[in-house]
């Protein structure tokens, strides 16, 4: 058999990382603090780039610096202060992994990020998912601060109505609010209520308390500034409007002059690193620039999408996810995730986290939510005059154009803590 050398040619399509795509890339997911952290470094070592100094201070004559105390001690963490908490308890051994094993899965909002099958699955099945339930329940909702532990916005508020303390009557009226799966808008819910007999100035006090509560009560448990917001909004006429925070976000700029100069110098006598400096100089100039356009893109059609529930509304979120917003501004979905990873926005409702405004629709032909989904189980359940079996209940509501397995409905009903038909 005859070998013989023979040159061929392929087409094939190839991503090309380069180190400055690479760069821009972890710019994008970098939180505010983080990143101006990043800029203070860059303007230490990087000569081209300086800090543009937009006024004037004045130095206060009478400012002594001896009146400043240094001996400052370490503020406890949420998660440190979640877990002292527990020790303190008098639980079981495995009560308290479970309960160690919950605060781990908090995030610094004060909110549960992991489904309780998630939890059972880390466990490795010690224990049930009931009994996990119970725990969350009982043991995380009563921790401090207040709200801590909680799986979407409308159980936040209703563990900080439950630990307030006022007229009974309106705080019974805030949890028939809560707890009505049929209802959203607030013109619907005052009216239905008015029929029930209550008065409109109640309905317009227990509307108050709910609004009243915190929906990101970590962030506030201690005053720190690792956690800055990037947007805020501001209510103007009774309309939103969405702002980038500049005020405490470096304003930068290239020293045009010093590049011309060291330009002119590097053609008699080329030296690679200054190069790079002056390339890196114009690179963070325009990444941070498009960083923050495409946050402020981000934050305004979030905001566009979920404004009832951030003007008057606190009951109604609508489904949003990281496709949606990708088909509208024109970007990669792995775009919109980095953006949204540690951003936060200053709402009328308290600073929280961007993401938290996404809620990704269980249904494929209709948009709705989870927390919709398991209101709309429970009262097909409370209207049953027989029990009907999850399979049942799916082919009901895909009569409707939901278009959901089985298994979906078992999901929601178990996280509703909802027995079986066959226990029913």
């Amino acid at each position: 058999m005859a070998l013989s050398l023979i040159k061929e040619f392929k087409q094939k399509q190839k991503i090309s990382l380069t180190p400055l795509l690479k760069k821009s890339i972890d710019l994008l997911q970098l939180s505010r603090y983080e990143l101006i952290q990043k800029i203070d470094r860059e303007i230490e070592i990087n000569p081209f780039v300086e800090k543009e100094i937009l006024e004037e201070f004045e130095i206060d004559q009478n400012f002594n610096d001896s009146d400043f105390d240094f001996n400052v001690a370490a503020v406890e963490s949420l998660r440190d202060r979640l877990i002292n908490q527990i020790n303190d308890l008098r639980l079981d051994q495995i009560d308290k992994d479970v309960a160690l094993t919950i605060v781990e899965c908090i995030d610094e909002s004060g909110q549960l990020i992991e489904d309780i099958d998630e939890i059972h699955s880390i466990m490795q099945a010690k224990i049930s998912i009931h009994d996990i339930q119970g725990i969350l329940l009982n043991v995380i909702h009563n921790l401090e601060p207040i709200g801590v532990g909680f799986r979407n916005f409308k159980e936040c508020i209703q563990i900080q109505i439950n630990k307030k303390d006022f007229n009974k009557k309106i705080k019974d009226l805030c949890l028939q609010i809560l707890n009505q799966t049929q209802l959203d808008g607030l013109d619907e819910i005052t009216n239905s209520f008015i029929s029930k007999g209550f008065t409109k100035s109640d309905i317009e006090k227990a509307m108050l308390e709910i609004k009243s509560c915190d929906l990101s009560p970590g962030l506030n448990y201690e005053n720190t500034n690792y956690i800055i917001p990037d947007l805020k909004i501001e209510l103007e006429n009774e309309s939103l409007k969405i702002n980038f925070i500049n005020d405490t976000f470096p304003s930068i700029k290239i020293d045009e002059d010093l590049i011309e100069k060291t330009n002119f110098q590097l053609k008699n006598k080329p030296n690679k690193e200054l190069s790079e400096k002056i390339q890196d100089a114009k690179w963070l100039l325009s990444s941070v620039k498009k960083r923050n356009d495409t946050v402020m893109q981000v934050g305004e059609l979030i905001c566009k999408r979920q404004i009832s529930f951030l003007q008057d509304n606190p009951l109604k979120i609508n489904p949003l996810s990281n496709k949606n917003l990708s088909d509208e501004l024109g970007l990669h979905p792995s775009t919109i995730s980095r953006i949204l990873r540690s951003k936060y926005i200053d709402t009328p409702k308290g600073i929280i986290p961007l993401k938290s405004l996404m809620i990704s629709s269980v249904s494929k032909t209709r948009d709705v939510t989870p927390i919709q989904l398991m209101q709309l189980i429970e009262s097909i359940i409370q209207e049953e005059k027989k029990p009907k079996s999850d399979n049942k209940i799916a082919l009901e509501l895909n009569k409707r154009g939901f278009n959901l397995a089985r298994r979906t409905i078992t999901k929601y009903r178990k996280k509703l803590n909802i027995a079986s038909s066959r226990n029913r």
